[in-house]
């Protein structure tokens, strides 16, 4: 499911340096994120520069106790998705500052599809747990897809821990009642029990 992430404790993201360096180290984290919920590589790279040019703007909320950066972005890319998924049009002053925004490169539209051609699968089991309800699938996602902890999914999403407990129940009893989930031990799955 990808390379470990690299936590390295509470990134500075008051300065250009700070968030340069927090960006490198989560943008292949946020784009993973972003590519198995849309198809279209120019989407997936404004939307991935969209959680960015958000994360910028709240960047002086940013509250490092409060859990994993990788958990606050999650958060904030779920809102990204939510408002686009709903048609509204984000637009930020960050945004409208960037006047002259470079065209993806072939090559980058090529990597980008190869990125969500492997994805495919993720995607083809998303439409067979359809039938979750959002909170129900926003927690699974999270935990077993996105590999966050349930604090850091709890987090994410704005909840508490419990309730992101009794979400992945729900939603491994609904999987099962629709497809066979296998209990495979030590699995990503098995550890949410």
């Amino acid at each position: 499911m990808g390379s470990p992430r690299r936590e390295t404790g509470s990134p500075d993201l008051t300065t250009p340096e700070g968030f340069g360096a927090f960006y490198e180290e989560h943008v292949d984290d946020v784009l993973r994120f972003v590519t198995r919920r849309v198809a279209d590589p120019h989407l997936a790279a404004d939307l991935t520069a969209d959680v960015f040019l958000a994360a910028m703007g709240s960047a002086a909320g940013y509250r490092p106790g409060r859990g994993a950066p990788v958990a606050w972005l999650f958060g904030i890319a779920r809102n990204v998705l939510a408002g686009h998924a709903r048609g509204r049009a984000r637009e930020s002053g960050a945004l409208a500052r960037l006047s002259g925004r470079r065209l993806l490169e072939a090559e980058d539209v090529a990597a980008l599809e190869e990125r969500i051609d492997a994805e495919r699968a993720f995607r083809a089991l998303a439409e067979r747990h359809a039938a979750l309800s959002e909170p129900l699938r926003a927690a699974l996602d999270l935990v077993v897809v996105d590999e966050l902890t349930p604090a850091e999914a709890a987090q994410a999403l704005g909840v508490t821990q419990a309730t992101v407990r009794v979400r992945l129940h729900r939603a491994r009893r609904a999987l099962r009642s629709v497809v066979p989930v296998p209990d495979v031990p030590g699995s990503r799955l098995e550890a949410t029990r």
